[in-house]
């Protein structure tokens, strides 16, 4: 059978997992009496909740007798350890771009990389029902964007169709015809893109994805380079370098096929498929026949630029809402999630109960701590921080990053205040549509982090920011941090409602009454820049003494959420978020305000 292989690249939120859905349907991949879920491919339940691509997966389909095998890519730079691997296995990829919005960062992150590696795009303009769509401005932008990312001349003379990926329909022209569905998709997908081009010689396969099996250990996906393949054949694993990192039998080759992944007596080369039986073997590993001596050459991969701690839980609270406390347990799962994202960089530290856990920014890593709380695991983590590089001549570099800001008009102004204090550069203004303006700037890391929640404050919820990994440039000096204090419980005890609503006069509370809290504990925002002590289990007073009017109950305004991605960009770098199954409390480093006071004339010293 004839093989085509594609990835689909998108921003987050232009549907392409939803594209996908139509083309599982309208090639007969899925039978008409199969029930198929909505966003198929999403797995992942974080993936179903925030509607994010963060693993790639494979699925086939097959149209006029050749197998179409896809690739959904994750649309985020921070999952870009995913991406850079997964171009390698395709010979031709779909840009889906959203009719309104145009290209956006994170769209330019993936084709970036996908001309690089040398594919030609196929660009569908998605959504163009939309009433603010633009379609002719957005091929003008994709064409702007392919020729500022270095596109050759073949590269830049694409194809172009439009259509709805949820009313299941591409064609030519923005109008239609719709009847046809998704057909003329698939013959341009046939048309345009290559067969998979193959090496000569024995089995070689870069492995791409990997995911562990309760049944069947380390699955390995990628594209199979040259060779054949078959059950129980033998098969060697070269490290990048070229060391031999184990040797043993192939258990099972699987095949996707639709939406179930089936187990096949043999692989030819071109072909994307998982292999499982070997233990050690990892993603950037060539897997080859014996006789191979020379690895494959892997995509380098871009480094980790957000570092965080991972800390043993030691709060009085520990242990009473998961059962996953120790260092060791915390440790194996870390480790094993660095197996499978090469973007992740964990060290452990010399006192053994805590970790330091590098990515690529904010999301991924509060994925991370997001899933770990899923499955029981209790810990502390700190605030993120840039990964700094030294500079040929000593002097210190900071990652910088691509930020792209769309705004109301009314509310530019104070975007643009906002991010020079942050000693962003602005790099262009530029009208979007419907009274909105584009703000791009270049931005260091450290001062995006805690900007999205202010951003939204500002701009009344109305902007949409995107970010991107620029570069390394010069350490732009010290930027302004949190300007309040926050209010810190003084007692163990259950937080009592009367005590918060006389506390409401010193700022806004982070916990509601009948909360547990200890002590060091943060229980509130404090209106000034100190910190301050309080008392949140004083009662009201009782007596015998009856007023004329019956008591007013407590009116108490509502306590300000703390979602896990807030906190973390909210704290400051002598506090943490503890994290549990059930909660996301905010705490003091030290607990005991004696030594509270010691680590602060310490660093006041150290300064």
């Amino acid at each position: 059978m004839d093989l085509r292989n594609i990835a689909i690249i998108a921003h987050v939120d232009h549907g392409k997992t939803t594209l996908v859905d139509a083309l599982l349907r309208q090639s007969g991949s899925v039978r008409e009496h199969q029930r198929l879920a909505e966003r198929a491919l999403d797995s992942n339940e974080l993936e179903k909740e925030r509607g994010i691509t963060i693993l790639a997966k494979a699925t086939s389909v097959v149209w006029r007798d050749t197998r179409i095998n896809i690739v959904d890519t994750p649309g985020h730079a921070d999952f870009g350890g995913e991406v850079e691997r997964i171009l390698n296995m395709v010979d031709g990829a779909v840009l889906l771009v959203d009719a309104a919005e145009g290209p956006m960062p994170q769209t330019k992150f993936v084709v970036g990389k996908a001309l690089k590696v040398g594919l030609r795009p196929i660009v569908a303009v998605n959504k163009i029902d939309r009433p603010d769509a633009r379609p002719d401005e957005v091929i003008n932008e994709v064409f702007d964007l392919f020729a500022a990312l270095d596109a050759d001349d073949e590269q830049l003379d694409f194809p172009i169709l439009y259509g709805s990926g949820r009313d299941g329909w591409m064609a030519d022209d923005p109008a239609g015809p719709k009847e046809d569905g998704l057909a003329p998709l698939f013959d341009l997908v046939l048309r345009h893109v290559p067969p998979p081009s193959v090496g000569e010689g024995p089995f070689r396969m870069i492995g791409t994805i990997l995911e562990a099996d309760n049944f069947l250990g380390r699955i390995i996906t990628g594209r199979i380079e040259s060779g054949a393949l078959k059950p129980n054949q033998t098969v060697k694993v070269l490290s990048r370098d070229g060391a031999t990192v184990e040797t043993g039998r192939v258990s099972k080759i699987l095949a996707f096929r639709g939406l179930e992944r089936q187990p096949i007596d043999g692989a030819q080369a071109g072909d994307i498929v998982a292999i499982a039986g070997l233990s050690k073997g990892t993603v950037a590993d060539t897997f080859c026949d014996p006789s191979v001596d020379a690895p494959l050459p892997a995509q380098p991969i871009d480094p980790p630029t957000v570092t965080m701690s991972f800390l043993v839980n030691d709060s009085p609270l520990a242990g009473t809402e998961g059962d996953k406390v120790t260092s060791r347990v915390i440790r194996d799962r870390l480790l094993r999630e660095a197996e499978g994202n090469v973007a992740l960089k964990i060290e452990e530290t010399p006192e053994k109960d805590s970790f330091f856990v590098s990515g690529r920014g904010e999301l991924q890593l509060a994925v991370l701590i997001e899933t770990m709380r899923r499955e029981g695991f209790e810990l502390a983590v700190s605030r993120p921080r840039v990964v700094m590089q030294r500079a040929e001549d000593g002097g210190l570099l900071e990652p910088v990053e691509e930020v792209v800001i769309d705004v109301d008009e009314e509310h530019a102004g104070v975007v643009v205040q906002k991010m020079s204090e942050r000693k962003a550069e602005m790099i262009e203004l530029k009208p979007s549509g419907g009274d909105r303006q584009r703000l791009v700037f270049h931005a260091p890391t450290r001062g995006l982090i805690g900007y999205q929640s202010e951003l939204l404050t500002d701009t009344r919820g109305t902007a949409v920011m995107n970010r991107l990994f620029h570069g390394y440039a010069p350490f732009k000096g010290d930027i302004g941090g949190r300007v309040n204090g926050v209010l810190i419980a003084n007692e163990p005890g259950e937080a009592v409602a009367y005590a918060l609503w006389n506390l409401e006069d010193r700022g806004p509370m982070v916990i509601d009454p009948g909360v547990k809290v200890y002590q060091g504990m943060i229980v509130g925002i404090h209106s000034r820049d100190s910190d301050l002590e309080v008392n949140v289990l004083k009662g009201k007073k009782l007596s015998n003494v009856r007023a004329a009017g019956k008591d007013e109950a407590v009116k108490l305004t509502p306590p300000v959420r703390m979602t896990l991605e807030r906190a973390l960009s909210w704290i400051q770098d002598d506090e943490l978020v503890e994290v549990t199954p059930k909660s996301i409390r905010l705490r003091k480093l030290y607990l005991d305000p004696h030594e509270r006071k010691r680590f602060e004339k310490s660093r006041a010293g150290a300064a």
